[in-house]
């Protein structure tokens, strides 16, 4: 238990989250949003209220507010973006009104890099009384995410994309929101007193805490978090960015490749697609060369259709990642080209 509880104070550290209780221990991201979109969504989403999200969602920031608004007959609205992969901001403003309840974004689009202008974004919708999720899963490894100086309202992230064991996520919420918000699931643990009559329910966190949780892979998590930080975010930021910008430069003199994602603040992915080339053929031979890329929808199919396409191919730059590494990257699929071409 105090291995386990050593996890919850290291993110509340993580992320500069004002009180312990705020961190409450999840599956992943996927079940943080939908924590969110049951609980909050049931006491505070009526019919004709509006939720907000944006063209870069993953699947799971898009599919528990669907569900939610079939529910309860509110309006799911999108906001667009440009071909840049970066949300159109005088639309989102145009978007904003007192109808909006709930803004959910991701702050790192997985299938693109674009990083959110989310501070901004978070203080225009406060000013219409809008609560904001942010999809923290794509940056709490690449760069700091403070809940504070933020001022966000919840935070869903995994720990599986900051190095740690799969099953694994948290979700920050203000206190004063968690507090009024009914209980996800019922069992074990978030209970206070349970009688055939009436049953009361625990504090925070463990109100939102129900039955058995994955105890070990928890624990182990701390272990990643002191990876992160015995590096510092700060390095490992700038790190990643000279490989983003390296890899950038050298994809870019590939014949016939586009590069979806070109926005000004981006992570360390490249999406691309070669002319002519199918993603998934890429994939494969690269992979009998020892490469690992990523292909597909990336659970953004609105995305993809958005530019017109199927999929992507996507690379990834870590910290454990070296411009050699590009090198060889790029001298493999150059080889690859010569065979599908």
């Amino acid at each position: 238990t105090a291995a386990f509880e050593d996890t919850r104070k290291a993110f509340t550290s993580y992320l500069n989250a004002k009180y312990d209780k705020e961190i409450i221990i999840t599956k992943g991201t996927t079940e943080s949003i939908n924590l969110v979109a049951h609980s909050f969504g049931e006491a505070f989403i009526q019919k004709g209220d509006e939720i907000l999200i944006s063209t870069l969602e993953h699947h799971s920031n898009i599919v528990p507010w669907q569900l939610l608004c079939q529910r309860k007959g509110a309006i799911l609205k999108i906001i667009p973006i440009n071909d840049k992969g970066e949300i159109i901001q005088e639309e989102y403003n145009k978007l904003l009104s007192e109808k909006v309840k709930l803004v959910a974004v991701t702050y790192v689009s997985n299938a693109l890099g674009t990083i959110n202008p989310v501070k901004q974004m978070i203080e225009k919708a406060h000013l219409v009384g809008a609560k904001v999720l942010l999809d923290c899963a794509q940056a709490t490894s690449h760069f700091k995410v403070d809940v504070q100086k933020l001022d966000v309202d919840f935070v869903a992230l995994s720990a599986h994309k900051m190095y740690g064991p799969t099953g694994v996520g948290i979700l920050y919420g203000k206190e004063s929101l968690l507090n009024v918000m009914p209980p996800y699931q019922g069992g074990g643990e978030m209970i206070a007193e349970v009688s055939f009559e009436e049953t009361t329910f625990n504090e925070l966190p463990y109100k939102f805490e129900a039955g058995t949780p994955n105890i070990a892979d928890v624990v182990a998590t701390k272990a990643a978090i002191d990876f992160i930080e015995s590096i510092g975010l700060e390095q490992i930021a700038k790190h990643e960015e000279e490989l983003l910008k390296y890899g950038t430069e050298q994809l870019s003199q590939i014949d016939g490749i586009r590069i979806y994602g070109t926005a000004v603040n981006k992570a360390s992915v490249i999406s691309f697609a070669i002319e002519g080339v199918h993603h998934q053929d890429l994939a494969i031979l690269l992979d009998n060369l020892g490469i690992a890329i990523r292909t597909g929808h990336h659970c953004t199919q609105p995305l993809m259709k958005r530019f017109g396409i199927l999929g992507t191919s996507r690379v990834s730059f870590a910290i454990y990642n070296t411009k050699e590494e590009i090198d060889y990257f790029i001298l493999s699929l150059k080889k690859v080209l010569t065979m599908l071409k």
